[in-house]
């Protein structure tokens, strides 16, 4: 709905001071056009990372290798969003941190685009610092562009901003896919950092248009804190140094010296979040319950993420190696597959929201609990047929592309049912204490999961093998059925939270 507010009747740079996009302010083009650039490079990357590494043109590494460094990039980004909302509520505000994000993006997909397996590595670390730093800040920002939470343009403005998210990772397979595939690795993740330089390139000549409080840090850092921030910065960088030196000079340096620290940290440090946040004294009753209910949620979203996930990863590498990637003689890159999810994702959200509407007019729409039990029920279903082209594979023969289009379009409709329930319940469970902090928390969940799947490949389990899958089916199943038989025990703990 276009407001009624005009350019002339506020202030400039206030929220809704200029209503171009769609009836939205004109930040949220920028905004929008940001994140859709941003995401580009960045799914553009993720889809050729697992098969370049496999890749005899690429590191040639082992499946088992290539999806421990898919998982543990994977969970980085998301882990490092904490901090990166920190840096933006503390040290740069979020205008700056976000441009900073992108310049660090852009430079991590340049040293990607470098023929060097040493510096391969370096890349990888810059584009999830950069990523983590970018994905805290850039949605609020879309929240400032708004006068308040009662703002009747909020909810569709995010709903836009979601749009670009999707549209640049649809794009970014078919383009820095095919590049990469076809003509060659390391100009794929040059298009990748093309994408990010035309995304901070229009960021920066559009920010203008942004909220003039995008600019502001909102509790900056004393002199002290900042001091006593890089203390112990120093500190832990300086042994993080002196460890790894050690262990190089020595000649006992292997790549796990690197994915088993970063994986524990992974699965530890999500665990220590919940646990500082359950045990905090200041918290009532009630917000004590309420987060012991969104334990339950929490843990079943990383069962779920964990196999999610390895839509990019596993089934990635099996359709590699195994699958007939072509539609009615038609062949195409196997990096297409992870354009599957977001057009699918683009068709049915709509469906889904008129769907929730329908039912709760009706006052039947399922609880939090019900919905997250479906999703996980799904997304283990999706891991069972999985099961029929690992069959078909083991008997010699290439299994269909459409298998595996199915087992994506299975797990869409388990994250439409999961992943939107999960950020809405997070905002309304929050202690009033964590507000800002809840929704880092929410994405940690992503990196548990993804740690976990990093911890099955570094130890040898072979993921793309019919017991393991079947194994990972079942447990997502169990924990759906656990979901939904404790749903009224969950609904007692949320307490008025629905």
């Amino acid at each position: 709905m276009a407001s009624s507010l005009t350019k002339d009747s506020v202030t400039p740079g206030t929220p809704g001071s200029d209503t171009a996009f769609f009836g939205h302010p004109r930040g949220l083009a920028t905004l929008f056009m940001t994140e859709m650039w941003e995401r580009f490079s960045y799914y553009g990357m993720r889809a050729l990372l697992p098969l370049y590494l496999v890749a005899p043109g690429g590191l040639h590494l082992s499946a088992a290798t290539a999806t421990a460094i898919y998982s543990v990039y994977v969970s980085l980004v998301y882990l490092l969003a904490m901090p990166g909302g920190w840096f933006g509520d503390r040290v740069w505000g979020p205008r700056k941190t976000v441009a900073v994000a992108g310049a660090v993006i852009m430079l991590g997909h340049l040293t990607l685009a470098l023929p060097s397996s040493g510096t391969f590595y370096a890349g990888l670390g810059l584009v999830a610092i950069g990523s983590g730093l970018l994905k805290a800040n850039i949605s609020t920002m879309v929240g400032h562009l708004y006068e308040g939470p009662d703002d009747p343009r909020r909810d569709g403005g995010f709903t836009v901003f979601y749009m670009g998210i999707n549209l640049g990772a649809f794009a970014a397979p078919l383009v820095i896919g095919t590049i990469g595939e076809n003509v060659n690795w390391h100009l794929g993740f040059a298009l990748a950092a093309l994408g990010m330089a035309v995304g901070l390139a229009q960021f920066l000549i559009g920010s203008r248009h942004l909220a003039d409080r995008s600019s502001v840090v909102p509790t900056p850092l004393s002199d002290a804190e900042k001091s006593s921030t890089l203390r112990k910065a120093a500190i832990w960088a300086g042994i993080a140094v002196v460890f790894y030196a050690i262990v190089g000079f020595s000649g006992h340096y292997t790549l796990n010296w690197i994915l088993v620290p970063l994986t524990l940290l992974g699965v530890i440090i999500p665990v220590m979040v919940l646990v500082n946040i359950k045990r905090d004294k200041d918290l009532d009753r009630t917000e004590q319950k309420s987060m012991s209910a969104y334990i339950w949620f929490f843990v079943a979203a990383a069962v779920f993420w964990m196999i999610y996930d390895q839509g990019g990863s596993t089934l990635s590498i099996f359709a590699d190696s195994s699958a007939e990637n072509s539609v009615l003689g038609w062949t195409f890159p196997v990096s297409w597959y992870q354009s599957v999810n977001p057009v699918l994702i683009m068709a049915l959200a709509p469906v889904f929201a008129w769907f929730w509407l329908a039912l709760n007019r009706r006052g039947k729409e399922p609880s939090t609990a019900v919905k997250f039990a479906s999703g996980l029920v799904l997304v283990g279903a999706s891991f069972f047929l999985f099961l029929a082209p690992l069959s078909i594979a083991d008997g010699g023969h290439k299994a269909a592309a459409m298998w595996l289009v199915a087992i994506y379009f299975v797990q869409t409709v388990g994250e439409l049912l999961l992943s939107p329930v999960g950020l809405s319940v997070t905002t309304k469970m929050a202690p009033a204490k964590y507000a800002s902090q809840m929704m880092g928390v929410w994405f940690l969940a992503v990196t548990a999961g993804d740690a976990t799947t990093g911890l099955l490949s570094i130890a040898g389990v072979d993921l793309n093998r019919t017991g393991i899958v079947a194994l990972e089916a079942t447990l997502a199943v169990l924990a759906g059925v656990a979901v939904w038989m404790y749903r009224n025990r969950v609904k007692e703990l949320m307490g008025s939270v629905r």
